[in-house]
C-alpha cells in the first residue's frame, strides 16, 4: 500500500512538473489584470480575509511610495490555483508563501533564483533566515519574509489557582496536563476540562507538524543530511524512546490529558483553548491575536517550550518572498521585495488592526516585542533566535511530511501497537521518498 501511494503521488508530481517546467519560460500573466503594464505585479499571497486587509495596506504604502502597481490576490487554496495558471503558463510575478514548499515549488520549476545582494537591504536579513532559501542547487530560490516559532500557550488563571508553576520540564508539562483534566481549574464542579491541545489528525500533515518539536527535543530527525543527500533518521533509540513517550502519556494514558478528538483534529476545528475547556497548546503566534480577543490578554501566558531530553529546539516555520520562473518584472520584482523586507514594509505588516502577516521580523533591525508593545512576542522571537529548526527546505518535504504523519498517527491510535516496528516501516517509507527525489544517501 506505502509503496503504491507513493508511486502514485511521484505520477502525479512528475506530470505537474512537467507541466511547470515547460510554463518556466513563459511570460506574465494573460489572467491579470495587470498582465500588459510592466508597471504593475501580480502578487498572490495564501491570506484569510483578515489577513489580506494587512496586505492591501502594506501594498497600498508601497505603491505610494514607488509608484509602481500591485494587483493583489489572496488566495485560500493556493496550491491547487498555482497549478492551473501554469496550465495556462501564466505565473504570478511574485508570490507569498511557506518557506517549506520552496523544495517542491524549485523541483517543479516554478521559482526564479535569486542573488541576495540584488535585493537592497540584504544585509539586515541574518544568514539563518536566508540560509532557509538556498535549493538543492546551492541557489536562493526565495526571500526571507516572516518568521515565527513554536511557543506553549498556558491557562495562567488555571494554573494560579491550581498553586502550580510554569512548566520547565516535559515532566512539567505532563503533571500541568493531568492536573487541568483532573483538578477542576474552571470551578464549575465537572470534569470537563482537558490539559492540552493536540492537532494529531494525520490530514495534510498535522501531527508531524504539531510533533515535530517532541521529536527535536527528544533528539530526534526526520531526515538526516548526508553529504548532498538525506537519509531517513526515524528507526533510531531516541524516536523509539520519544514517539514511545509521546504515546504512552499522551493518547494511551491517563483520560483528558488531549482532547478527545485528538487523533482526527485538524487546527481549523481545534478550537479547545479559546473556547475554554483546554488549558495548554503548542502552537505558532499567529494565534495570539485570536486568544487575545477570545479569553482576553490576562487569562493565559506565552511560554518557551518545555525541555526534553535533548533541549528545547522547536519548529520554527515562516514565509518567503518568490519570484515567478521568468516573468520579466525582475527589475519590479526585486523593489517589492526590498520594501517588503525594509523596516518600514515589515513594520506595517506586523502592526494595524487587522491580523498581522509579519510575525517575527526577517529585518535585524526591528524587535518583534518593541514593535508591538508586548513582551509575549519576546518570548517568540527569542524561541526563533535560540532554539528553533524547520523542516529541510531544500527536498520536497510534502510528502516526507505527510508519510511521518500517517506512520505517527497510526502508532498513536493504536495503543497496543509495536512503536519500533511503526518506525522501521516509516524509515522504509521515508527512503522511497528521497529516492523518488534522487536524494538518498
Amino acid at each position: 500500500m506505502r509503496d503504491r501511494r507513493r508511486s502514485l503521488r511521484l505520477a502525479a508530481m512528475l506530470a505537474v512538473s512537467g507541466l511547470l517546467f515547460e510554463t518556466a519560460g513563459c511570460g506574465s500573466g494573460s489572467g491579470s489584470a495587470g498582465a500588459g503594464d510592466p508597471n504593475t505585479l501580480e502578487v498572490w499571497t495564501r491570506s484569510d480575509p483578515d489577513s489580506a486587509k494587512t496586505y492591501d495596506r502594506v501594498f497600498a504604502a508601497f505603491t505610494k511610495k514607488t509608484g509602481i502597481k500591485v494587483d493583489y490576490q489572496p488566495v485560500m487554496n493556493f496550491d491547487q490555483q498555482l497549478q492551473s495558471r501554469a496550465s495556462v503558463k501564466d505565473l504570478p510575478d511574485v508570490m507569498i508563501n511557506d518557506t517549506a514548499l520552496m523544495g517542491s515549488y524549485q523541483s517543479q520549476g516554478l521559482l526564479e533564483p535569486i542573488t541576495p545582494a540584488s535585493i537592497a537591504g540584504h544585509g539586515e536579513i541574518t544568514a539563518k533566515s536566508w540560509s532557509s532559501t538556498v535549493g538543492r542547487d546551492g541557489r536562493h530560490y526565495g526571500i526571507p519574509y516572516s518568521r515565527q516559532a513554536m511557543t506553549l500557550f498556558v491557562r495562567k488563571d488555571w494554573r494560579e489557582k491550581l498553586g502550580l508553576p510554569q512548566p520547565k520540564t516535559w515532566q512539567d508539562m505532563l503533571a500541568l496536563a493531568k492536573a487541568f483534566a483532573s483538578r477542576d481549574p474552571d470551578g464549575d464542579g465537572r470534569k470537563d476540562t482537558y490539559g492540552m491541545v493536540v492537532p494529531g489528525s494525520a490530514q495534510n500533515g498535522y501531527v508531524a507538524w504539531w510533533g515535530a518539536s517532541y521529536l527535536w527535543q527528544g533528539g530526534v530527525r526526520i531526515l538526516q543530511k548526508e553529504g548532498s543527500g538525506f537519509r531517513p533518521a526515524m528507526d533510531s533509540a531516541a524516536a523509539v524512546r520519544t514517539v514511545t513517550w509521546l504515546k504512552k502519556n499522551l493518547f494511551c494514558g491517563d483520560k483528558g490529558v488531549v482532547q478527545p478528538s485528538a487523533l482526527t483534529s485538524v487546527t481549523s476545528n481545534t478550537t479547545n483553548f479559546q473556547d475554554g475547556n483546554a488549558g495548554m497548546y503548542l502552537t505558532g503566534p499567529y494565534n495570539i491575536a485570536t486568544f487575545d480577543e477570545a479569553l482576553g490578554k490576562g487569562r493565559y501566558e506565552v511560554l518557551p517550550a518545555p525541555a526534553g531530553p535533548a533541549g528545547s529546539t522547536v519548529l520554527a516555520e515562516g514565509e518567503n518572498i518568490y519570484f515567478g520562473a521568468r516573468t520579466g518584472k525582475t527589475k519590479q520584482e526585486r523593489t517589492l521585495a526590498a520594501f517588503l523586507v525594509s523596516p518600514e514594509g515589515q513594520r506595517l505588516a506586523m502592526t494595524g488592526a487587522h491580523q498581522p502577516v509579519v510575525r517575527i521580523p526577517v529585518n535585524s533591525t526591528l524587535d518583534a516585542a518593541k514593535v508591538r508593545d508586548d513582551p509575549r512576542w519576546s518570548v517568540v522571537q527569542k524561541a526563533y533566535e535560540n532554539h528553533a529548526a524547520q523542516f529541510p527546505n531544500a527536498p520536497d518535504f510534502a510528502p516526507i511530511k505527510q508519510d511521518t504523519a500517517d506512520a505517527l498517527n497510526a502508532i498513536f491510535t493504536y495503543c497496543g501497537s509495536d512503536v519500533r516496528a511503526g518506525l522501521k516501516d516509516l524509515d522504509d517509507t521515508l527512503a522511497g521518498d528521497l529516492k523518488d527525489q534522487e536524494l538518498l544517501k
